[in-house]
């Protein structure tokens, strides 16, 4: 009898006698609503184009049996599998007979620096087809891994369908970046801080810290706007027009994040240039101070090397009170110096 739709008994494929650790991870669930996860290679190509399932596969690039699948089960053009090996791929979106290939960006902090500007970007791929979902990856990707995870608590989840599948995973990947644009706010009024409130000479290697990250992020999520833009405008049989809808929010995510990127791109920039004019005020007040005190020792260096030369008659030489009297001059001179600069609005 059939199981009644909307209803799954949880079931893992049959272990085998040795491990396989080159077994990619997958979930499958039956027309009747079974669910089993962790296939191996002959049950993924039993049930990859059977009609009414619905199966994910999820590929680490680091293992070279898994990334076999992409050819000798799915059958993927050539082209497609040289993309999905790329870590610095273009980001972008094609259709090809049976199946849609979308590169988006991904990102995640790097915990292993102590720099907390210092993010990790990596290609993460997506291929789906009429009952399927294949996701390809070579780092951990947080947004992907947090749907497996709901995936794995709620297995229900798989009705859905491939096209809901990845908008799902594909959202959580858009929204990693929220958190590090969230921080580049409290990044850059710290810095504000350091620069207009205490001045810190040391604050121009975070500033350019955070330019850096703001520049990198930009230049990920600009492109996005493209491949997000296809999802949701362009008609295609493998994503309904009522999952379209959930894809324009995708969209208007990333909108709002290049819109962040840009106005934080003009904050550094503006607060470098504080920074540097405020360094060069600094260094005219002391090269003004310098060439005051330069200014006022010329009297008494002139006077000084005058009476300094090895010379028998020298006015004053043998006179009691000369030496005060020269130094009176010498005061009186520098006074008159003070005087005028003053006058000048010099000091």
């Amino acid at each position: 009898m059939a199981r009644p739709s909307g209803t799954f008994r949880l079931r893992k494929s049959r272990p085998s006698l040795v491990a396989d650790i080159s077994r990619p991870r997958s979930w499958f669930r039956a027309p009747a609503g079974e669910v089993t996860h962790d296939l191996d290679a002959r049950d993924i190509a039993q049930h990859v184009h059977e009609p009414g399932s619905f199966l994910w596969v999820d590929i680490d690039t680091e293992s070279p049996h898994q990334v076999a699948l992409l050819e000798k089960v799915f059958q993927f053009h050539p082209l497609v599998i040289e993309d999905t090996m790329s870590p610095n791929g273009r980001v972008k979106v094609e259709e090809f007979p049976g199946y849609l290939f979308v590169v988006v960006r991904a990102v995640r902090y790097v915990s292993e620096t102590d720099d907390p500007h210092d993010i990790e970007t990596f290609n993460l791929c997506c291929l789906i087809g009429d009952n399927y979902l294949v996701t390809v990856h070579g780092s951990h990707a947080p947004g992907l891994e947090a749907v497996w995870e709901r995936v794995t608590r709620s297995p229900d989840l798989l009705e859905r369908g491939p096209a809901r599948m990845m908008h799902a995973v594909l959202d959580a990947t858009v929204d990693a970046f929220f958190p590090i644009v969230e921080h580049l706010d409290d990044f850059i009024d710290a810095i504000e801080e350091r620069v207009f409130v205490n001045f810190d000479q040391e604050a121009l290697r975070d500033i350019f810290g955070v330019k850096r990250l703001v520049l990198q992020l930009r230049r990920h999520l600009a492109p996005q706007r493209e491949v997000f833009s296809f999802l949701t405008n362009r008609p295609s049989a493998l994503i309904p027009a009522d999952v379209q809808l959930y894809y324009r929010d995708i969209y208007d995510h990333v909108i709002r994040l290049n819109e962040a990127i840009d106005t934080y791109r003009d904050l550094v920039s503006s607060v470098m240039e504080s920074y540097l004019t405020q360094v060069s005020n600094r260094l005219n007040i002391v090269t003004k101070s310098l060439t005051v005190v330069a200014t006022l020792s010329v009297p008494f260096v002139v006077v000084s090397g005058m009476w300094g030369m090895n010379f028998s008659d020298i006015p004053l030489a043998n006179w009691p009170h000369g030496f005060w009297l020269m130094f009176g001059i010498q005061l009186a001179l520098g006074g008159s110096l003070v005087w005028l600069l003053r006058r000048r609005g010099l000091v």
